[in-house]
C-alpha cells in the first residue's frame, strides 16, 4: 500500500518506519529537514511538499502537534490532493470538536477518516507496540485497522468520529491523577520510614496497585526500568501530559462534567512545567513533593 505520513517528530518518525517494515511504500513529509533525513534512512521517500506527498496514495497518516495544525494541513494539503477514496488517519492528540469537524469536512470531500490517537510513548512508537483508540464509522475503521496494526499492539474502535480523542484524553487524565497519587504515596511512605522497595512489593500486589506504580514507577531503582532510572529523561514529557490534561478540562467544561481531581492534576503539572520541567518525564513530578 502507498501511504503518505505527515509529521515525523518523536512519535511519527518511528511510526512511519514501522509502516516501511510492514512492506508499505511510505511518502514522508515534515517541515524539519533532519526529520526527513531520518525518515529516508528508514526507507521512506521524503517529500518537501505535503500536497505532493499525498498524490497517488492509498492512505494518509498524520501525527501533528495540535488541532489548529491538523485542521490547516488537511484543508490545505490533503483534501482535493489525495486521491478520491483514500483513507485518512489522524493519530494526533487534539480536541474532540476539531476532530469531529475535520472528519465531517473529510466526508464532504469524499474521504473516509478516523481519529486514532495513541498511547505508549516514544519507545512504543519505535517498537510498534502502540495502542490506538479509534473514532470513525465502522467502514472507516475497517479500512484503517490493518494500517494501524502495523504500528501497534492494540487497535480499539471507540465509536463514532471524535470518540478516539475522547478516550485518549479520559485515559490520560486518569494517568495524570494516578501518577500524582503514586508520587505522593511513595513520598509519604519514605517519610514514615518505610523501605521503598518493600513498600512497592506490598502495594504492587495490593489494592493500591496501578500502572503508574507497577509499570512506570517514579522511584529510581524500584520496579521495572522506567525514566526514573534515567534521571527522568525520555518517556512521556510533562509538557505533553499538561497538554492532554488541558484538553480534558476543555472537554469536561463542554460536557458540563465536574472533574476536581483532573483539575488538580492539571494545576500540579502547570506548576511543574512553569518551573522549567516541560521536557522532563511526567513522573519526575515526584521531585517536587
Amino acid at each position: 500500500m502507498k501511504i503518505a505520513f505527515i509529521g515525523l517528530g518523536n512519535m511519527g518518525g518511528g511510526m512511519a518506519a514501522n509502516l516501511v517494515k510492514a512492506g508499505h511504500d511510505v511518502h514522508a513529509f515534515d517541515l524539519a529537514e533532519a526529520a526527513l533525513a531520518r525518515a529516508a534512512e528508514q526507507g521512506c521517500t521524503p517529500f518537501t511538499d505535503a500536497g505532493e506527498a499525498v498524490a497517488g496514495v492509498d492512505a494518509v497518516v498524520s501525527m501533528l502537534p495540535n488541532g489548529k495544525i491538523v485542521d490547516s494541513v488537511y484543508h490545505a494539503s490533503v483534501f482535493g490532493k489525495a486521491p478520491a477514496g483514500a483513507i485518512l488517519l489522524d493519530c494526533s492528540t487534539i480536541d474532540v470538536a476539531t476532530a469531529r469537524k475535520v472528519a465531517e469536512d473529510a466526508q464532504s470531500a469524499g474521504y473516509d477518516m478516523v481519529d486514532a490517537p495513541v498511547s505508549g510513548g516514544i519507545a512504543a512508537a519505535n517498537g510498534g507496540t502502540l495502542t490506538f483508540m479509534v473514532g470513525g464509522s465502522d467502514a472507516a475503521f475497517g479500512r484503517a485497522e490493518p494500517i494501524l496494526q502495523a504500528m501497534g499492539k492494540a487497535v480499539i474502535h471507540a465509536g463514532a468520529a471524535g470518540a478516539g480523542q475522547a478516550a485518549k484524553i479520559c485515559n490520560n487524565m486518569l494517568l495524570g491523577i494516578h501518577m500524582n497519587g503514586t508520587c505522593e504515596t511513595f513520598k509519604l511512605a519514605e517519610r514514615l520510614g518505610l523501605d521503598l522497595q518493600k513498600f512497592y512489593d506490598i502495594a504492587s500486589v495490593s489494592s493500591g496497585q496501578c500502572w503508574s506504580m507497577t509499570s512506570y514507577c517514579p522511584v529510581p531503582g524500584v520496579g521495572p526500568q522506567s525514566p526514573a532510572d534515567n534521571d527522568y529523561q525520555g518517556g512521556f514529557a510533562a509538557a505533553l501530559m499538561l497538554k492532554d490534561l488541558r484538553l480534558a478540562m476543555e472537554a469536561a467544561q463542554t460536557a458540563g462534567a465536574r472533574v476536581p481531581m483532573g483539575e488538580k492534576a492539571k494545576e500540579l503539572y502547570e506548576a511543574y512545567d512553569a518551573a522549567g520541567n516541560g521536557g522532563v518525564d511526567f513522573s519526575g513530578i515526584i521531585r517536587t513533593l
